[in-house]
């Protein structure tokens, strides 16, 4: 079995002058990240590997996450992630190692939607209910496949196991 995570970077701002990529983490996603950091820890939802956008915002998440786990799996950041359609994503997931078994990626809208609704081929019908409605900053979702390696995940192979908010936990709105 591979578990996939899709964490979404938490709420960032736009300063003026300040490019996309560049872009950090506003108070709410602050408050935010270590939420989902804490949530990971208390499920036991541990990574043998993460991989990051390159993007600030996403960055300054990991940053605020990682604390909260017990152990610090291996990090990269992966350009590809920036930005990425669904399709290149999904491209991403299938060449990780097979030695990995659950994969943490840190990226962004809209590809993470899209990502998530491509390989849910059924599972919790609640969450899928919630991520089809929006998948805000910080929003977790956690896909299984019953598969030996990342190659062979498809579209709608996929078992959605859940779908968690930063308000769906009680901690502020969704944005």
């Amino acid at each position: 079995m591979r578990r996939l995570m899709l964490l979404r970077h938490a709420k960032s701002s736009w300063p003026a002058d300040t490019a996309d990529r560049d872009r950090p983490l506003a108070t709410r996603g602050r408050e935010a990240a270590p939420v989902m950091g804490r949530y990971l820890a208390d499920e036991l939802l541990f990574p043998d590997l993460v991989l990051i956008s390159p993007a600030r915002r996403t960055q300054e998440t990991w940053d605020l996450v990682r604390p909260m786990l017990p152990e610090r799996p291996p990090t990269q950041t992966e350009p590809r992630i920036y930005e990425a359609p669904s399709g290149q994503l999904l491209e991403v997931v299938q060449a990780v190692e097979p030695t990995v078994k659950t994969l943490l990626m840190i990226g962004h809208n809209p590809g993470f939607e899209e990502l998530a609704g491509r390989l849910a081929g059924h599972g919790d019908r609640y969450a899928a209910a919630r991520l089809s409605q929006k998948y805000p900053t910080c929003g977790l979702a956690v896909l299984d496949f019953d598969v030996e390696d990342w190659r062979d995940v498809t579209s709608r192979a996929g078992r959605l196991d859940r779908f968690v908010t930063p308000a769906s936990l009680g901690e502020g709105p969704d944005d």
